[in-house]
């Protein structure tokens, strides 16, 4: 399967539906007070770049986002796939295009906040895989038994 992924507005019906699914998902997986979701509306801003998966008929079928809280730490935030690409690599293409343009943007320190269960296991995969580590709560996230958290450093230490 031919994926493309692109920097996309999250105002258009199609990712305001795989945004919907995501909250879908997560509704039952959660309490509501742990559940750290962006509308569309607040992904439109100014420091929050969408990201959208199409298949080879242009069919939204993914979505993520990278948002920067300083020129140190950005997030990745509202990662989903539907159902049916799972497992199709569809999130790791989604989360490098995120990686590549922290880096761009020279941000040192990428971080993320995901739940905890059964229900976040292909999510705490991906990002274990994708070279992210476990650390404490970050930002203003509360520490939770409902929450778990990663970073990846985006910087190379220098050499001596």
């Amino acid at each position: 399967m031919a994926i493309s992924v692109a920097v996309e507005s999250p105002l258009q019906d199609d990712v305001r539906e795989l945004v919907a699914l995501l909250n879908e998902h997560l509704l039952p997986l959660s309490p509501i007070e742990f559940q750290f979701k962006m509308t569309v509306e607040q992904m439109a801003g100014a420091d929050t770049t969408v990201f959208v998966a199409r298949d080879e008929s242009g069919r939204a079928v993914g979505c993520g986002a990278l948002k920067v809280h300083s020129t140190e730490l950005a997030e990745v935030k509202r990662m989903y796939t539907r159902p049916e690409v799972r497992g199709k690599r569809v999130g790791s293409a989604l989360l490098g295009a995120i990686e590549a343009l922290a880096v761009d943007k020279g941000i040192g320190q990428l971080m993320l906040e995901t739940g905890t269960g059964p229900g976040f296991d292909g999510a705490v995969r991906l990002y274990t895989n994708s070279g992210f580590a476990p650390r404490g709560a970050f930002l203003d996230y509360p520490d939770s038994e409902w929450s778990a958290f990663f970073e990846k450093s985006l910087t190379t230490p220098a050499t001596a």
